[in-house]
C-alpha cells in the first residue's frame, strides 16, 4: 500500500480510535477468582439446573475518560516503565469504591437481584494511571470523566457479613 508523503502513517489515515489500557484502569482487584456454580431441582418437576454463570460488564476507557475518541492512545499504570519514545498527555486516577460487592441474592418468583456488599478496607485509595501517545498523535488531553466516579452498585443498608 501506497502512502504520500503528506498523508500521515497508515495507522493514524486508517485508524479512528484505539486505546489500549492496562486491566488495572477496569478492576485492580487481582484475588477474585471465577468459578461457575449450579443448583438442581428447578421448574414444576424439579429436574431443570439453574446455572450461575456470572457476566462482568466493565465500563471502556472510553466511557471513563474523554479525550481518547478519534485518538490512539495508550494508558498504563503511572509505575509502568515506558520505553519507546511516547509523550504523556495525560494523567488519569481512579478510587476504590466504599463498599465491595462479595454476593448476591436472585428472586426468581420477582425477577429481583440484590446484591451483598461490605466495607471496602482499600476505600479511598488512588491508583492512578498515565495516557501515553506518539511524539506525532495528538497532544489533545486525556482526561477522567466526573461520571466516572460512580457508585458501584451497592446499597448502603445490604447486610453485612
Amino acid at each position: 500500500m501506497q502512502r504520500s508523503a503528506s498523508s500521515g502513517s497508515l495507522l493514524s489515515d486508517r485508524l479512528l480510535d484505539l486505546v489500549i489500557c492496562h486491566g488495572d484502569l477496569l478492576n485492580a482487584d487481582h484475588e477474585y477468582i471465577h468459578k461457575n456454580k449450579s443448583v438442581k431441582g428447578f421448574g414444576s418437576y424439579g429436574d431443570i439446573m439453574i446455572r450461575d454463570r456470572k457476566m462482568y460488564v466493565a465500563p471502556t476507557p472510553f466511557g471513563l475518560a474523554s479525550g481518547v475518541a478519534h485518538q490512539q492512545t495508550l494508558i498504563l499504570p503511572e509505575s509502568f516503565p515506558v520505553t519507546r519514545t511516547l509523550k504523556q498527555v495525560g494523567t488519569l486516577v481512579r478510587k476504590e469504591a466504599d463498599r465491595l460487592i462479595v454476593g448476591y441474592t436472585f428472586d426468581l418468583r420477582h425477577n429481583i437481584l440484590k446484591p451483598k456488599s461490605v466495607p471496602n478496607p482499600s476505600a479511598g485509595r488512588e491508583h492512578i494511571f498515565q495516557a501515553w501517545r506518539l511524539e506525532s498523535g495528538s497532544d489533545e488531553p486525556v482526561v477522567m470523566h466526573k461520571a466516572a466516579e460512580v457508585n458501584n452498585g451497592s446499597d448502603k443498608d445490604d447486610a453485612e457479613e
